[in-house]
């Protein structure tokens, strides 16, 4: 590994290769996702307005704060850079683990995912076990694509934005056809549109976790040419693009299938099968848009694992991981270490799971739960982390500003925080709904091992810098 790797140096220096274009793709890319697409849709018609709601509460508020945040402090980490300067190493070392682990643990959800898709797109039978097989060798795959160079590796993200919006477009305007000429499969009628309580609120979080990721792209902050500047145009314009297609294809959905028959891992090429009945060269169509939608889910892996971890290489350059996390591939200078730990927890937790899950989509429903429970924990620390830098390091030149001054400010942070808790709530329990302890449980205990885990790491990281020289804030 001598001649692979080179511990990393505590403020390495990195080729910036990234403009305005790759840091919108890559913005769009991180958040707008295929795989979830049919969770939020089977709400069933009030989605639509869940959406719109959620936008405009949530999406619009936590993009201005981290585009604020992206251009005021641009350091290499992202979020892990802020919450340092704000709260110190401890809860940066600890939202940063959490970053980093939920990567590893969502990563199986999503490489399922995309088995159940090969499955369908090839005809072939899979065994539960063979889809584990096709997720662990992608595991790796997001490995390799990973350590290479940015200015190679960025192409996956660029690409799978552009493939992801033309399914989502395609979706939406076919469903626009079909609404026309053949009607709904569902009822969209004004009193269906009404947010309602009920079962339906298991999927509401999806739509939550479906819009986050906007501070990604700040992870790789010195690899970017001009990060006061871009970081805010990109998170603007990503975002009105990002609510537009997620709309479109929510309502594509709805179209086609009856909530009843929308499935978790079939969801996807169902509704395109549907949608586009009749038309010359189906099968054709299908494979080809079934190709697209499994690099698709590869390329949002590549582009979360970039982000995260740069994060846990920037926390390890600064004490608060341990050292693996920050070796550097010598020539690329990419997290190799971080990466490689991805690989085997990803490994790891694809056969645990599998040896108790009864199907391929109760593992994928499990182990998405399980890590965006995880994966949400940051935020919680995210939005006090930006009050405190604008109360505390007012010096500290904002090329861009959340309107609103303190109040605007506190008011978005604070409901951006109640978003968070209501997702995660919502994951784990659903109002007027008894508890499922066979799948509640579980995921609890996994909360619970990866929140304990993360606390001894970050003890004995404490412990093994007592008494050192305190580092300055980047």
């Amino acid at each position: 590994m001598s001649d692979a790797v080179s511990a990393a140096a505590p403020r390495p220096r990195f080729k910036r290769v990234m403009g305005l274009f790759d840091v919108t793709l890559f913005t769009v890319c991180a958040i707008l996702v295929i795989d979830t697409l049919a969770a939020s849709a089977a709400i069933g018609a009030s989605a639509l307005s869940w959406w719109v709601i959620t936008f405009v509460l949530f999406f619009i508020p936590y993009g201005l704060i981290t585009a604020e945040l992206g251009a005021a402090y641009p350091g290499e980490g992202g979020i892990q850079h802020w919450i340092r300067r704000a709260f110190g190493d401890r809860w940066a070392a600890r939202t940063t683990w959490y970053y980093w682990v939920n990567v590893a643990l969502w990563m199986p959800s999503g490489y399922i995912l995309l088995a159940g898709l090969i499955a369908q797109i090839t005809g072939i039978e899979m065994s539960l076990w063979s889809k584990i097989a096709i997720g662990v060798g992608a595991t790796w795959l997001t490995v390799l694509i990973g350590v290479t160079s940015l200015s190679t590796a960025k192409w996956v993200p660029n690409l799978g934005a552009v493939i992801k919006a033309a399914i989502m477009l395609l979706i939406g305007g076919a469903g626009i056809y079909v609404l026309a000429t053949r009607g709904p499969a569902n009822d969209l009628s004004w009193p269906k549109l009404i947010p309602q309580w009920g079962a339906g609120l298991a999927f509401l979080p999806v739509i939550v976790y479906n819009f986050m990721g906007f501070e990604l792209v700040s992870g790789a902050g010195e690899e970017m040419r001009n990060p006061s500047r871009d970081v805010p145009i990109a998170v603007i314009t990503a975002g009105l693009l990002i609510s537009a297609f997620y709309l479109l294809a929510t309502f594509g959905i709805l179209v086609a299938l009856p909530v009843k028959d929308i499935g978790l891992i079939e969801g996807l090429l169902d509704t395109l099968r549907s949608l586009l009945a009749g038309a010359p060269g189906l099968n054709v169509i299908i494979t080809v848009i079934g190709v697209g939608a499994v690099f698709t889910i590869l390329a949002n892996l590549v582009t979360w694992s970039m982000g995260a971890n740069r994060a846990a290489q920037a926390a390890a350059a600064d004490g608060e991981l341990p050292a693996v996390f920050g070796l550097l591939h010598k020539s690329n200078q990419t997290p190799i270490g971080a990466y490689i730990l991805t690989g085997v927890v990803s490994t790891l937790v694809i056969v645990a799971y599998g040896l108790f899950a009864r199907s391929a989509e109760d593992l994928f429903w499990s182990l998405f739960a399980f890590s965006s429970v995880i994966f949400l924990l940051p935020y919680l620390v995210l939005f006090p982390a930006f009050l405190r830098l604008r109360a505390r390091d007012a010096a500290t030149p904002r090329p861009y500003r959340v309107p609103g001054g303190a109040v605007g400010a506190g008011v978005m942070a604070v409901v951006c925080t109640l978003f968070i808790l209501q997702a995660i709530l919502f994951f784990l329990w659903v109002p007027g709904v008894a508890v499922d302890w066979s799948k509640t449980g579980p995921i609890l205990a996994g909360v619970a091992l990866i929140l304990t885990l993360g606390e001894l790491v970050i003890g004995v990281m404490k412990a093994n810098r007592r008494g050192a020289p305190p580092r300055a804030p980047r």
